[in-house]
């Protein structure tokens, strides 16, 4: 099948329709789901844009971008689940279109269209795209960084390279300084390897940190001028500190991303190998594409591989170069080749069928086995299309149809995970605060105060629509309160003399701290789940 410009739109429209249609059907679930969402949330009901506040306690381990957008869709929309998440899927999907223009650009039409089906239908990709987290968004303008530098080195003019600067600054915005150390030591090293000097001068290095910092640095004074103790938290703590030690809690060992690395390509990770064995290989010109994709995407593996901090999402910004290489490799390859590329995708979906009802064997005491129950045709659904797609790919393979074959894995593997992913939603009575929050709803009066004990639930604020007390807890927000010690309880003698003290007031906690508290202070249970008890006084 040739591709054609209608072939592209339709199927570009299917996948839009897909990509956006579930972002309001899940609660938010705990941790970053509640935290990002309640950020943005205060930002709008205090109206100061500039401190961000998690809990109305200073919060500065992140930048503002991301707060600001969400912040917008509520003002714009309203405050529910698909706006909290709105900025995810949006930069999510505009990085699609992104690496499509890219790899057309660069490599054709057809290798630049594989590309974003690829990207779109990688699993971690797909999954971070629909998840309120800061992952996305970084990834989104790194990649815009990465695909402004490509194509200018293909222009004469100028714009694509400011274009690259710009989106470093707004990098550094979403995430910090990453936004430009990763993009200037991969642009480093390939100089050191191709020995392209004159490439420091094609990338108007003055003018180019100009204009980073006209996009990134009015914030950051903005919020050092409002909090002098900004600078040292963020740039220090946040970056050195964070990177170098163990103190996050984030700690694995060196071996961390590789089957993050080998799952969350999926469906394209026998691809993936065959199409890196093959990127270093020089082309015609100067400026070798292939190389610098390989460079970045072998860099940032490392880089976040050596340090101490890890979590699966952090290594997402190497995802749109490796589609770009696997784009470039599918629209080459030959069909009795493909054929033992998607192989294993068939194994893994009849695996998954054969699996899926034992999924109950992950129930424990705060997930109980009944919540697994209803996800399991959810997980049914999923396998049963991944399989149904592999099982059509192979056979177009062996008929001289890899395009039909790339297509339905692609299609298929994404309403898979988003199948998957919506079935989640049937383990959030445990994972959010939503019931809770409906539970408790006739007894929240604006002047009545509120007490988190030795716990924070993230997502219970953005539900209640207001901020709790934390008790004999801080976690991330010790610094904050560390700056503000009025806004918390330290120990919990202290919450039981005020507790006895108040007419009214209303108190979360685990099951433990009420046991432990029941004998101590009067309490009236009004609404509890496997994670949580709330309660009032008489």
């Amino acid at each position: 099948m040739h591709i054609k410009p209608n072939h592209v739109f339709w199927i570009f429209t299917l996948i839009t329709l897909v990509w956006f249609s579930n972002l309001e059907y899940r609660k938010l679930v705990r941790p970053d789901e509640g935290r990002y969402a309640e950020i943005s949330r205060e930002m709008v009901a205090t109206g100061d844009w500039v401190t961000p506040r998690l809990n109305g306690i200073k919060y500065f381990e992140k930048p503002a971008l991301q707060y600001w957008a969400t912040a917008a869709a509520y003002k714009l929309f309203g405050q529910h689940e698909w706006t909290a998440r709105l900025w995810s899927g949006l930069t999510g999907f505009f990085g699609l279109l992104l690496v499509f223009f890219t790899g057309k650009r660069l490599f054709g039409m057809e290798a630049g269209f594989y590309a974003a089906l690829v990207l779109g239908s990688s699993v971690l990709y797909a999954v971070i795209g629909h998840i309120n987290t800061l992952d996305m968004g970084v990834t989104f303008f790194m990649t815009l960084s990465l695909c402004g530098f490509l194509l200018a080195q293909m222009s004469p003019g100028k714009t694509w390279m400011h274009v690259a600067w710009m989106a470093m600054g707004l990098s550094i915005l979403s995430k910090g300084l990453i936004g430009i150390v990763l993009p200037g030591a991969v642009l480093v090293i390939y100089t050191l390897i191709e020995r392209d000097w004159g490439l420091w001068k094609r990338i108007q290095l003055p003018v180019g940190i100009a204009i980073m910092l006209m996009v990134s640095a009015p914030w950051f004074i903005l919020v050092c001028k409002a909090n002098p103790e900004f600078f040292h938290f963020f740039f220090i703590h946040e970056h050195f500190e964070r990177f170098l030690t163990k103190e996050h809690g984030r700690y694995h060992s060196w071996t961390y991303f590789i089957p993050v690395l080998l799952a969350g390509m999926l469906p394209w990770t026998v691809t993936l190998f065959d199409a890196l064995s093959k990127s270093w290989k020089r082309n015609p010109g100067a400026f070798q594409p292939n190389r610098f994709l390989l460079i970045w995407i072998a860099f940032i593996y490392f880089f976040f591989s050596y340090s101490d901090s890890k979590l699966p999402s952090y290594i997402l910004p190497i995802f749109p170069a490796a589609a770009l290489l696997i784009g470039q490799r599918l629209a080459a390859i030959e069909g009795n080749r493909l054929f033992w590329h998607f192989l294993p995708i068939a194994l893994l979906g009849a695996t998954g069928l054969l699996l899926s009802p034992r999924v109950v064997r992950f129930s424990d005491a705060t997930v109980p086995a009944v919540l697994y129950r209803h996800y399991i045709p959810w997980l049914v659904a999923a396998a049963s299309i991944a399989l149904a797609g592999a099982l059509y790919a192979l056979f177009k393979t062996r008929k001289h149809g890899n395009a039909q074959a790339i297509v339905a894995v692609s299609l298929s593997m994404l309403v898979s995970g988003q199948l998957a992913l919506a079935g989640h939603n049937s383990l959030s009575p445990s994972n959010s605060a939503y019931s809770i929050a409906r539970q408790i709803k006739p007894y929240l009066k604006k002047d009545i105060p509120f007490y988190s004990v030795a716990m924070y639930e993230q997502t219970l604020p953005f539900y209640i629509r207001r901020t709790v007390t934390p008790v004999a807890y801080q976690d991330e927000m010790a610094f904050g309160i560390e700056q503000e010690p009025e806004k918390w309880i330290p120990d919990i003698p202290t919450f039981e003399r005020v507790w006895k003290s108040q007419p009214d007031a209303l108190a979360i906690m685990s099951p433990e701290m009420y046991a432990q508290l029941d004998k101590k202070i009067p309490m009236q249970i009004i609404a509890q789940d496997t994670r949580r008890i709330v309660v009032k006084t008489p």
